[in-house]
């Protein structure tokens, strides 16, 4: 490639090589310009849910294209997006009734955070606090950073994010003092929401914890009269084996943040789904009780009736039986490296798989980390570790053979790279 001006995301150009030109992409694989076929082990950071260009999503994105392209959200609707939010609110735990479109993940999140607290101004509960996991990643604006964990990542914007008040991670072993500490903060009753991603927490190194932590969280929030909510933008649409993680607890949060997997990874959009109280707060003939938030794309035509094929897809093929394959086949494989000596913390959430390998210095910015990324590159897998993390986390069309070949690669790679012999 000739010198581009494109500054690329979480890319530190003064070290890194020169990017992958991608010329198509099709089911699991991301196809180069000098002819090689990359398997999407990560689904592109996240998003890629049945495959790459699945057929009836990009039919609907063609068709969509013949009628509407953007059209201004406030003061006028659309068919795609009214369609599309009656299908969320089928799908989606019970009590989320309403649904406010952005763009992305960030966003999602940022509405979230500000329903919760316009939710506790418009009731006058003197509410102004949120309470956060430990290493959880809720996006990178600075209302989502202040809510994510500190570190790297944001140090250069620490003068401008607001506080919040912190629990740890209910990994085995902790799960009773995380519970203590939220209920200590909750019974407080200065906390206007507590945001959590459930089941997994992604860019904090893919940390798991269980569905019956998960609800028993969601109870001390429901007793103190702390908003609940769920960032599925990373966990929903079938990434830990049911359509939301919450399912699997039973839990109804008060919002729930969802992004990456519900245009199938196509194309952007997000959805902040929010219960019926949330709106009633700020439904009033006072025009200052408005919720004062939007971005200029907000339910993008286009991107709704994306969305839309991607529910149809779920209610009209079998995602599910290909979801629970790929679930056995994540944990088979994560099986044979427990009581490996070349790693630690071996684990899987439905089609999540991440296992720590050691090295003398771990962390994100592990020097292993870019390390590995090129190995795995060189032998046509797209992997990149959270510094000494591994996880796979593939789209739902990949196959056995290519899960095969993936860990035969995880394996090579901690025999050079790892410092356990």
């Amino acid at each position: 490639m000739t010198h581009s001006p494109v500054w690329h995301p979480f890319t530190q150009h003064a070290v890194e090589p020169e990017p992958t030109l991608i010329l198509r992409t099709e089911g699991a694989y991301l196809e180069a310009s000098d002819g090689r076929r990359i398997l999407d082990a990560i689904s592109s950071w996240w998003v890629t849910t049945h495959g790459h260009r699945y057929p009836p999503i990009m039919a609907a994105i063609r068709e969509a294209s013949e009628r509407l392209d953007q059209l201004i959200f406030a003061g006028f609707t659309h068919q795609p997006a009214e369609a599309l939010a009656r299908e969320l609110v089928a799908l989606a735990p019970p009590n989320l009734t309403r649904v406010f479109y952005s763009d992305s993940g960030s966003t999602a999140v940022e509405v979230a955070l500000k329903m919760a607290l316009g939710t506790a101004r418009a009731r006058g509960e003197g509410r102004t606090r949120i309470v956060v996991m430990e290493h959880s990643y809720h996006g990178d604006t600075i209302g989502t950073m202040s809510v994510g964990a500190r570190g790297v990542f944001n140090a250069a914007y620490e003068p401008f994010l607001f506080e919040v008040d912190r629990v740890g991670v209910p990994v085995a072993g902790r799960e009773q003092e995380v519970l203590d500490a939220f209920e200590a903060i909750a019974r407080q009753r200065r906390a206007a929401a507590f945001i959590l991603e459930p089941l997994v927490l992604g860019s904090g190194g893919m940390l798991m914890y269980s569905p019956a932590v998960l609800r028993e969280l969601a109870r001390i929030a429901r007793e103190t009269g702390t908003l609940f909510i769920a960032d599925e933008v990373m966990t929903g649409w079938g990434r830990t084996g049911s359509l939301f993680a919450c399912d699997q607890a039973d839990v109804a949060p008060d919002i729930l943040c969802t992004s990456k997997g519900l245009t199938g990874g196509a194309i952007p959009l997000a959805a902040t789904l929010a219960s019926e109280e949330i709106f009633e707060a700020h439904y009033s003939q006072d025009r200052a009780r408005t919720f004062f938030h939007s971005s200029s794309y907000t339910a993008n035509p286009i991107a709704c009736a994306a969305g839309l094929a991607n529910v149809k897809v779920w209610r009209e093929e079998p995602v599910a039986q290909r979801i629970a394959a790929l679930c056995a086949a994540q944990s088979e494989h994560m099986s044979r490296f427990e009581g490996d000596p070349r790693f630690e913390n071996v684990r899987s959430c439905g089609t999540i798989a991440a296992l720590d390998l050691k090295v003398p210095v771990g962390g994100y910015l592990a020097e292993v980390g870019p390390k590995l990324r090129a190995f795995f590159l060189e032998r046509g897998f797209l992997v990149r570790p959270l510094g000494n993390v591994l996880y796979v986390m593939p789209p739902y069309c990949v196959t056995a053979a290519e899960l095969e070949a993936l860990y035969g690669a995880i394996n090579e790679a901690a025999e050079r790279f790892g410092s356990a012999r």
